[in-house]
């Protein structure tokens, strides 16, 4: 059963991988949709430092069949590419498409500066053409990306936030769903146990009293009728399981050691099974008796099988003024930590036998119902595990 967990934590990994695979082939797209767009931007101003070379040199040499109204059209028609031009001492001869913070007046000092600005940062850039207008005469032209290049260049990176918070919102939705699928089908389960047990239960309860007629010993009577009661309990705590159980205020020393003398009696003698209170005072705590017990008594079955015939079994209890804690630490061999948590889920179980269902039920009863925490605390593996329980105060 521990390989279905194993093959989830794979199939959680596969699904994001996947993801990201998704997510890297669309910004591999992008970016070599952006890298076009460029490339034909710098085709555009090569074509337009051209038309600027044909102008100049044709009104130099009054070439009389250059068409200057062709030419004149090739450079009016940028509309949206900021371009600057300067001679070769850097001085602007000619600016396009900025926006100028005087738009109105070409000659204001604050376009100077904005455009000297601009100039020093294009330097800096490979977004420079160099246009040899004659022997000895060079003009530079400067561009920036357009503003439709600009959003294009942003664009994918807002895609890709939607993306990934689709697929996380696809991926916690999946969880959720199969969290929540659990814990129907772990309810139903526990309360159809629960109904299947109440038959046969009653049905030893008739015959317990017609055992003396048959001349049955006292003493075995007495232990056969703690142990029909205890089905009784048992089955009463399945049935809790999904409802809202009666919480009341318990002696929580009194719980503990309840639990521990009741699995005393019961679990091999070459194990020793050892309760220390901890504290003088005996902290109150809001809880439903059967089921707090149920937990308890679940960690030393748990520390029982991991010790496989023998060793030692120590339940301690301590408190502060907010919180107390049940430990239950043995001498088993061991969990390892990456399964710290893999332990409460269901259908975890390193036995031959078994549903794996008593810890992902003794946590729904400490979480859910009591409000508290229930955790591997520390363990090694060939040494021992130690679960700890820990609950709120009551006041």
């Amino acid at each position: 059963m521990a390989n279905i967990y194993e093959l989830r934590r794979y199939g959680k990994a596969a699904f994001l991988v996947a993801a990201a695979a998704v997510v890297a082939m669309f910004l591999y797209f992008s970016s070599s949709l952006i890298s076009d767009l460029q490339a034909q931007e710098r085709q555009r101003m090569e074509i337009w430092a051209g038309a600027t070379r044909e102008l100049v040199a044709s009104a130099m040499e009054e070439r009389p069949g250059t068409d200057v109204d062709f030419l004149l059209g090739i450079i009016q028609q940028n509309t949206n590419i900021p371009v600057l031009l300067t001679d070769s001492e850097g001085n602007i001869l000619d600016q396009r498409n900025f926006r100028l913070p005087a738009p109105d007046n070409s000659s204001d000092p604050r376009n100077t500066e904005y455009l000297g600005r601009k100039l020093g940062e294009l330097k800096s850039s490979p977004r420079r053409i160099e246009i040899d207008i004659a022997p000895g005469v060079v003009q530079y032209l400067y561009y920036e990306d357009s503003t439709l290049l600009r959003r294009m260049s942003v664009f994918p990176y807002i895609q890709l936030l939607v993306m990934l918070a689709f697929i996380a919102v696809v991926y916690f939705a999946v969880l959720s769903t199969k969290k929540a699928e659990q814990n129907k089908v772990w309810v139903g389960l526990s309360k159809e146990t629960a109904h299947q047990l109440g038959t046969p239960i009653s049905s030893l309860m008739a015959w317990m009293e017609l055992l003396p007629d048959y001349g049955v010993d006292a003493d075995t009577l007495a232990e056969m009728s703690k142990d029909v009661n205890r089905l009784s309990t048992i089955a009463s705590r399945f049935s809790k399981i999904g409802s809202e159980p009666r919480m009341e205020l318990v002696e929580l020393r009194t719980v503990v050691a309840e639990a521990v003398d009741y699995m005393g009696t019961r679990i091999s003698p070459r194990i020793s099974l050892t309760f220390n209170p901890g504290t003088a005072d005996d902290p109150q705590v809001m809880a439903c008796t059967p089921l707090l017990e149920w937990v308890i008594e679940n960690l030393i079955k748990n520390a029982v099988d991991a010790m496989e015939g023998s060793g030692k079994i120590d339940v301690s209890l301590d408190a502060t003024h907010t919180m107390a804690a049940i430990e239950v630490a043995d001498t088993g061999k061991g969990i390892s930590r990456k399964n710290f948590k893999t332990v409460f889920n269901p259908g975890y179980t390193t036995k031959s036998r078994g549903w794996g269902l008593g810890l992902t039920l003794a946590k729904r009863i400490v979480e859910q119902y009591h409000r508290g925490r229930i955790f591997v605390a520390r363990s090694t593996v060939g040494q021992g595990t130690t679960f700890r329980i820990e609950l709120p105060v009551a006041h």
